[in-house]
């Protein structure tokens, strides 16, 4: 009754799994595709994957160390301080030893930018692995976070008296983290059943995001294409503002026809994501098609223009 029905995989979705566009398949416990590892972060890898963000931004702090001292030392021997007068030597057949690797201006330009680069990945990716660890310790994917998002949203939207509760979180940070976390390297558990908490069951989210996908189904709008749209990530044709407003994300961008039908589910101010109405010959062994388009490409279908109804992640006064 409670289970999710993948149509890609032709297969019911175990609890915390989700389907991976980037994969083309569904993921145990789901976190999200990394393109730097060309692969998911999941149920079998999280662990590792966090460790990965760890141990990146201490190799370039190592590195960085290795730079600046590089570069202190080089300068040091080639600047030379007095009390009223500053002394530069740029003749390397002065310094007793030579250095293995002459030290000119173009090393000194390498040595800086791998220096840059090096505080950039460190900051980068140390902020993501603040941000994993936050999560873990609340026994939560970056999906699930999302996920419980949206389930305030709805009940405030529709000013409803219940609170949601997050099924899998222990109540003790470090209880969540031994979830992830193990001397063996090896996850707990089958990826398929969880220890929840009291008052909760293994369903508990998955009825929820049930809930949020009728919510969402109601509160689309149709819209007609009256424009064609090329597909394009930043479309120059479609207006500076519409260029500028890319949706910073890696979900895809749709073609459009003129003449064509939309169901937009959420949106930005230049920007709405929705599925295609597809008709019945084309249904025939094609997915959903689904993605960004430009709001100037579309206008509101009449029935929808009448109850006005916005899409879902557009800002609303309440």
């Amino acid at each position: 009754m409670y289970l999710q029905y993948c149509k890609v995989c032709q297969a019911y979705k175990a609890p915390r799994s989700h389907h991976c566009r980037k994969c083309n398949r569904c993921v145990m416990k789901m976190d999200h595709h990394c393109p730097w590892i060309n692969n998911c972060c999941g149920y079998q890898n999280h662990a590792s994957f966090t460790l990965f963000l760890l141990l990146a931004p201490l190799g370039c702090i190592h590195a960085a160390f290795i730079f600046v001292m590089t570069m202190y030392t080089q300068l040091y021997n080639r600047l030379s301080f007095g009390w009223n007068t500053v002394k530069i030597d740029m003749s390397a057949a002065r310094r007793d030893p030579l250095p293995i690797i002459p030290f000119g201006l173009a090393a000194f330009a390498a040595t800086l930018f791998a220096l840059g680069l090096a505080l950039g990945t460190t900051i980068a990716v140390g902020m993501l692995f603040f941000i994993q660890m936050k999560i873990i310790l609340r026994n939560k994917t970056s999906v699930e976070s999302w996920i419980e998002e949206k389930a305030k949203d709805r009940i405030q939207y529709y000013q409803l008296d219940e609170v949601f509760v997050f099924p899998y979180d222990m109540g003790s940070r470090w209880k969540n983290f031994k979830q992830v976390f193990t001397w063996s390297g090896v996850p707990k558990g089958d990826g398929l059943d969880w220890p929840i908490r009291e008052g909760c069951h293994q369903y508990s989210l998955t009825i929820e995001q049930l809930k949020q996908k009728a919510d969402k189904r109601v509160r689309s709008v149709q819209y007609k294409v009256i424009e064609d749209y090329s597909g394009t990530c930043c479309p120059l044709n479609r207006g500076i503002k519409t260029f500028f407003t890319s949706p910073c994300t890696e979900e895809p961008r749709i073609r459009l026809q003129k003449g064509e039908f939309i169901l937009a589910t959420r949106g930005l101010r230049y920007w709405l994501y929705g599925d295609k109405i597809l008709d019945d010959s084309i249904k025939e062994g094609v997915s959903r098609i689904r993605g960004w388009f430009p709001r100037n490409c579309v206008e509101k279908c009449p029935c929808d223009a009448e109850t006005d109804q916005a899409p879902e992640g557009e800002k609303k006064n309440r």
